[in-house]
């Protein structure tokens, strides 16, 4: 495998390509719509009648046991793949998970309630397991110089083969008579999880096919269930001589507190306190379009950011990105009507694109020489997964305890303060000495 060939390039990217609409229709638009119309019936929460949990709650508890059991296992099998050279087989694996899982929530309708949200917490740990097995790859495929623009070229790629699928899917909803879609029982929402599936198996096959199979596994003697935990640990005692990697690794543990309970919980802020003209609800078809600008603005954005890292440093161009969220934070504090959150929506792409291409693409740069990337990877995603976990969970904690969810606001900014803090506490030095993980 030659770094930099731009055919391996492209083929890596496609798997951005392929995976963001579940990111998008899954997680963001389509299913969440679909969710709330069927556990509502007549203004009655049917969840809360029936099992004495809103549905809203069901729903956070189900992505959130997705990725804490992401975070456990993935250090395991990540650990595996490394000793036996194998990721290519556990990003197949993962993929083809959530894309199956995508797939069967065609048939979740809520007399299935168990079994669909069983579906919906699978196809959250396909797509975030996957992830640690295709992020692992870009050391391989890109020299350090690259990092920033790679990165970048593929979270732009997710966000617009993303954003054509969900126009599509919107147009199946919204005009099924077009598709020749009988309008019933949800059938339109239900056919475009199965097209999701579809796409992200589909697209994947143009990445499976170019990037590298096993390379030859090592010959010392592990045992292969709990290789992988002593590679996270050794990964950890490795950050104490690392003091780069490790302070960046936390403030990237804390400013993605507040970016990932954005991502998630944006929606749900906006249905309870964004307004229309007439002072009702922001309708659906409004978050929609806001969702939709943040994917197309966020691809303009990651792009942006490798400009400012290339004449400022990625560190610095971090600390910029953050002080944009501080300022959101503000004003989605202050704001109430629907042309306003349009507008922070667009702000809410651009840093979104660029401090996730950005955060990626430096650790990739931090990473001591070493051939388990796996390890590396797993490490920074455990830590992405919990901090999902985390920042969802303060967002709760602060709507429940306070009764007002504007409060959340505050506590999501302090994550962005916090994390721009530790990201001045980053050393410039940079970190050259190869690594070995104890007891391999």
């Amino acid at each position: 495998m030659k770094k930099g060939d731009p055919r391996l390039i492209r083929a890596w990217t496609m798997y951005d390509w392929a995976n963001s609409a579940y990111s998008l229709t899954i997680t963001s638009a389509i299913f969440p719509i679909y969710y709330a119309a069927i556990t509502t019936m007549g203004g009655e929460d049917r969840v809360a009648r029936d099992h004495g949990l809103p549905a809203a709650s069901l729903q956070s508890y189900t992505l959130s046991l997705g990725f804490l059991l992401v975070a456990a296992i993935v250090p395991l099998l990540s650990g595996i793949a490394d000793h036996r050279g194998n990721k290519k087989n556990y990003l197949k694996f993962f993929c083809y998970l959530g894309a199956t899982s995508c797939a069967g929530l065609f048939f979740f309708t809520y007399d299935n309630l168990w079994a669909g949200l069983l579906l919906f917490m699978l196809a959250c740990m396909g797509f975030s397991g996957s992830l640690v097995f295709y992020d692992a790859y870009l050391p391989e495929i890109a020299d350090p110089a690259d990092h920033d623009r790679v990165s970048a070229r593929g979270y732009a790629m997710g966000y617009v083969g993303s954003v054509i699928l969900l126009i599509i899917n919107l147009l199946m909803v919204m005009q099924p008579h077009w598709f020749g879609i009988p309008d019933r029982a949800g059938l339109p929402a239900r056919l475009s999880f199965l097209s999701v599936g579809i796409w992200w198996a589909g697209w994947a096959q143009v990445t499976f096919r170019s990037l590298p199979d096993a390379r030859v596994p090592k010959e010392a003697k592990v045992n292969t269930l709990t290789v992988g935990y002593r590679e996270l640990r050794g990964v950890w005692n490795q950050l104490i001589g690392l003091p780069r990697l490790r302070r960046f690794l936390a403030a990237f543990f804390v400013f993605n507190m507040g970016v990932q309970t954005v991502m998630y919980l944006a929606v749900t802020y906006a249905k309870q306190e964004i307004k229309e003209p007439d002072g009702s609800p922001i309708a659906d078809s409004g978050l929609i379009t806001s969702i939709l600008l943040i994917q197309l603005v966020a691809a303009v954005g990651a792009m942006l950011f490798v400009r400012l890292s290339r004449r400022f440093g990625n560190v610095a161009a971090l600390i910029m990105g953050l002080v944009v969220w501080m300022g959101i934070c503000v004003a989605a504090w202050r704001i109430e009507s629907t042309n306003a959150f349009y507008g922070l929506a667009a702000c809410v792409g651009l840093v979104m694109g660029g401090t996730q291409a950005l955060s990626r693409s430096t650790y990739a740069k931090l990473l001591p020489e070493t051939e388990d990337h796996a390890s590396f990877f797993s490490f920074y995603d455990v830590s992405f997964y919990l901090a999902t976990v985390l920042g969802t969970l303060s967002f709760g904690i602060v709507n429940q305890f306070t009764g007002d969810i504007r409060n959340t606001v505050i506590a999501i900014g302090s994550f962005f303060v916090l994390g721009a803090l530790l990201l001045l506490r980053v050393p410039r030095e940079k970190n050259i000495a190869p690594v070995r993980v104890p007891g391999r």
